[in-house]
């Protein structure tokens, strides 16, 4: 039979008191979810059109070109100025998050709309959409970057 040997079990003790000093893992994927919600409030703002309201003739939002309708004291920007992180919750073992823009015109903004003649369609600029699927790539990297971060705290 053979022998067992000397076992130090002090790194143990310490290492069981650095576990201790962490956040808890809930707070640690709250924090997750939150980083994930501002990067893509950060894509979808920086995707959002802008009317331009310069001159005689003027651009909206959707794309739509208005001739001869002079705009005075009109900015763009309300639509991009709208984006707001509505809320972070658990359901079940599901973080969820709420990116908001309740401009009234948003949603034709996004997935497109019919001329006011109804004789087009002005294509929808799908910012919210794209932004989702450009997060869907860069997010587990992010988290691989979070959570070496967090189990780097650990190994101090």
């Amino acid at each position: 039979m053979g022998k067992m040997g000397e076992f130090e079990c002090k790194g143990l003790k310490d290492f069981q008191k650095q576990l201790e000093k962490l956040q808890p893992p809930d707070e640690f994927v709250e924090a997750c979810a939150k980083e994930l919600a501002a990067r893509l409030l950060r894509l979808v703002v920086k995707r959002t059109p802008v009317g331009d309201y310069s001159g005689d003739s003027y651009t909206c939002a959707s794309g739509v070109q208005h001739k001869g309708h002079k705009v005075s004291g009109k900015s763009g920007g309300t639509l991009r100025r709208g984006w707001t992180v509505g809320g972070i919750w658990k359901e079940g073992g599901v973080y969820k998050v709420d990116i908001i823009n309740p401009v009234e015109y948003a949603i034709y903004v996004e997935y497109g709309h019919r001329t006011s003649n109804h004789q087009g369609w002005v294509p929808g600029h799908f910012m919210m959409t794209i932004s989702e699927q450009e997060l869907e790539q860069i997010a587990p990297r992010v988290l691989e970057q979070k959570i070496k971060k967090y189990l780097g705290e650990i190994m101090k």
